[in-house]
């Protein structure tokens, strides 16, 4: 079969499945890669050299270093002590959960971020009086404004400054997606904040999972346990408390212990115990023994490490993570060390002095070395659906130039332009990125136009900057459908909206990061 026809089916079996939603897309990526090797597009070594690229490299280092924000309660004080105090008022809300999503995203992961914020945006809603939904959707679209402010906002802005170096341009700055994401950031703000109200649903919102306030969450157990507990205390950077539940099949089954006593395994403290919907008299709560039984909870506290691996015996079943109580201690233990790591990445990354993998690479393993993370939460906190998404495309990608495909598609472009200016052929591309990517990955998307854009500029002859930059813009502009990225569905639930909710407020924002693709990116970024 002819290379370029392949390509063409290939991408287009892959459109396909990714548009269908019934086929994983690490399997669509997988498949587009053995199918370029099968049809003899590649060779084997080249369809499968994305799992080797710096770039992927550099990307799962970025998940590392936002887990470590987020495992250490970074996030969740910035969510408690800002978005907690800025009032009541819908406006003056909507504008700080938008300004510091953008930031969070900025640094972490955009999904971290809105994961971060989101129960501690919809209490402050409800205490304000507010519906939910009035406040999510505007969450989510702050935060994929914010993706444009730095280099690490978005895999998409590593992939098309690295595009960029590679087709003769060069690659951006840390900062330099700023130039563009600063007044987006604005714009998004604003829009949502003056339309939100009269665009967006006022819906009940379902139960969000997740702990939000670990004083919150003291008061619980006290009230469910009716014993005097110092909530003050139960939680800190060191120490931490769990609620465990004695398995069906424990060795604990038989053993008599009651509040005060330590555990075998770990020695953590035993400070209450309860049997079913039994809430036993507060005055005896501290003292009464039980002879424990498959089901009976067991309240103990002790190390966060400790509570983590007991939490793992099979004595014993957890309702909550340690893990996930430890998130909701605000600036816990390692934070600090997150944080200078996080500064040192930063000032690499700007100043250019080591190549972007390097520096990922070195923030990931400093964070292990250094006891902020361990080598099992590191693991577990790389979206490989997005590594393996990225490296199963980046040889469609290559494909795309090495076979002539991608002229192809850019002489059709020039010809339906004319010709006559770059600016009509941005316009054209960018449309494209933005429909599509309302319906499959912006990072797939963006590695399906990138090349042809690549080829665009250097059949017209001019730069490639404004092009690499306006597809970043367009592919952040994903407003329109719940499914066009994680977290327009990560809020779907807790602000009740059904699919056609999203495109009221999503049109008119997504218009302007249009404009702002096609008009202001070449004013800063001249062909």
């Amino acid at each position: 079969m002819d290379p370029v026809i392949a390509i063409f089916v290939i991408l287009a079996v892959a459109i396909v499945a990714f548009v269908s939603g019934k086929v994983a897309i690490e399997i669509v990526a997988l498949g587009v890669a053995l199918a370029l090797w099968a049809t003899g597009v590649l060779t084997l070594p080249e369809a499968l050299a994305g799992f080797g690229d710096p770039t992927v490299l550099f990307i799962a280092s970025l998940f590392v270093v936002s887990e470590s924000l987020d495992a250490t309660g970074v996030t969740v004080w910035i969510a408690q002590h800002v978005v907690g105090r800025a009032g009541t008022k819908r406006g003056r809300l909507t504008v700080v959960i938008g300004a510091i999503a953008a930031v969070l995203t900025a640094f972490i992961s955009i999904n971290g971020a809105v994961a971060a914020l989101l129960p501690v945006v919809v209490v402050v809603a409800l205490r304000a009086r507010i519906v939910p939904s009035r406040m999510l959707i505007p969450l989510a679209f702050a935060a994929s404004a914010g993706s444009l402010l730095t280099l690490t906002g978005t895999p998409v802005n590593i992939l098309v400054s690295q595009a960029a170096a590679q087709a003769g341009g060069r690659e951006f700055g840390f900062f330099e997606f700023a130039i563009v994401g600063v007044p987006l950031v604005l714009c998004t703000v604003a829009l949502v904040a003056l339309l939100g109200r009269r665009l967006l649903p006022a819906r009940e919102a379902d139960h969000v999972d997740g702990v939000t306030d670990t004083g919150e969450k003291a008061r619980l157990l006290r009230e469910s346990y009716a014993v005097d507990l110092d909530t003050r205390t139960l939680f800190s950077a060191q120490d931490g408390v769990v609620e465990v539940l004695i398995a069906p099949r424990s060795s604990l089954i038989g053993r008599r212990v009651s509040p005060g006593m330590t555990t075998t395994e770990e020695d953590l403290v035993i400070l209450a115990i309860r049997r079913g919907d039994e809430v036993p008299d507060a005055s005896a709560g501290r003292t009464r023994s039980f002879t424990l039984q498959a089901g009976d909870a067991v309240l103990v506290q002790g190390p966060w490490g400790a509570l983590e691996r007991y939490s793992r015996s099979r004595d014993v079943i957890a309702v909550t993570s340690p893990q996930t109580l430890q998130r909701a201690v605000p600036l816990g233990r390692g934070a600090k060390r997150a944080l200078v790591v996080l500064g040192v990445m930063v000032v690499l990354l700007a100043t250019g002095l080591l190549p972007p993998a390097v520096v990922g690479l070195l923030a990931a393993g400093s964070l292990i070395a250094m006891r902020v993370l361990s080598v099992r939460q590191t693991y577990r906190s790389i979206s490989w659906t997005t590594i393996v998404l990225i490296a199963g495309m980046i040889p469609l990608s290559g494909a795309f130039v090495s076979t002539g495909a991608a002229d192809v598609v850019a002489g059709a472009v020039l010809s339906f332009t004319g010709g006559a200016s770059p600016l009509l052929a941005l316009l054209v591309l960018c449309v494209v990125t933005l429909l599509l990517g309302q319906f499959i990955s912006n990072v797939a998307t963006v590695l399906i136009v990138m090349p042809i854009a690549v080829s665009v500029a250097q059949t017209a002859g001019v730069s490639i900057q404004p092009f690499m930059m306006a597809l970043t813009v367009a592919g952040a502009a994903a407003f329109l459908t719940p499914i066009a990225t994680p977290v327009n569905l990560m809020v779907m639930r807790p602000g009740g909206y059904r699919f056609g909710d999203y495109w009221k407020l999503g049109l008119p924002l997504a218009l302007v990061f249009l404009a702002f693709a096609v008009l202001y990116v070449p004013l800063i970024w001249p062909f």
